[in-house]
């Protein structure tokens, strides 16, 4: 049996995974073994933002110890079916993010070890200081060119959330996949610049419109974030070509 860790920090592009297994397998269990259940006014999981949300653990094999065949850790908290709690290590993330944790070991993304103990930091900070937000629903002006707004649709926690992206939702356009512009029509941009993913979103059937009101009272998810602040500086409507 063994552990597939996901490392939930990126939103336009994969996540670091790796596996565990034997006698460290057995040693993570036992660290988030929950311990406390959470209070209603305690951070949820935190899905709902950009930037690192926790270490989504998958099990192999039977389940035992109590858990589901997975489930997110995130400041020294577990989420999952029927899970709200503390876990027994609180500092297993910093553990893992730590120079000599098992993050240190992931190759393909640069800076990754210390991007993640900064991130694991921040994960902190907004837990301890987290409230609960008062919505108030003012009337909000309706774009008429905006996708039907179906949250729950994307958000499934499984096939669709976990396998498409922020360029998914922004093109309004699931591929389970992990889209990256250009990608599907053989021009992929080759740097995160305006003059490169200008011409692959061009490719993938995306308007280059300078003037467009992008901005317009759209009800739009976080996991939409990331694109459509890049549409904007670099002069893109977010509705393809064909729709």
């Amino acid at each position: 049996m063994t552990l597939r860790i996901t490392v939930d920090i990126f939103s336009g592009r994969p996540n670091p995974v790796f596996e565990v297994g034997g006698s460290r397998e057995r040693e993570i269990l036992e660290r988030v073994r929950p311990a406390r259940r959470l209070k209603k006014d305690e951070m949820p999981a935190p899905d709902f933002r950009l930037g690192y949300r926790g270490l989504i653990i998958e099990r192999s094999g039977a389940a035992g110890r109590g858990l589901p065949s997975m489930f997110r850790v995130a400041a020294g908290a577990i989420y999952g079916r029927g899970l709200s709690h503390t876990i027994a290590d609180p500092d297993l993330e910093d553990f893992i993010a730590g120079p000599r944790g098992l993050g240190s070991k992931l190759k393909g993304v640069r800076r990754l070890p210390g991007l993640l103990q900064s991130e694991v930091k921040n994960l902190r900070y907004l837990q301890e200081g987290f409230k609960l937000p008062k919505f108030l629903w003012p009337h909000r002006e309706r774009c008429r060119c905006a996708p039907l707004y179906e949250p729950n649709w994307w958000n499934d926690g499984g096939q669709k959330q976990w396998n498409n992206n922020c360029y998914n939702y922004a093109c309004n356009y699931r591929t389970d996949t992990f889209a990256q512009p250009g990608l599907a029509a053989g021009a992929m941009y080759t740097s995160l610049t305006c003059a490169s993913v200008r011409p692959a979103a061009i490719a993938d059937a995306l308007i280059h419109s300078p003037s467009a009101n992008n901005r317009a009272s759209v009800s739009l998810t976080t996991t939409s974030l990331p694109f459509s602040e890049a549409a904007d500086s670099c002069g893109f409507s977010i509705i393809p070509a064909s729709s």
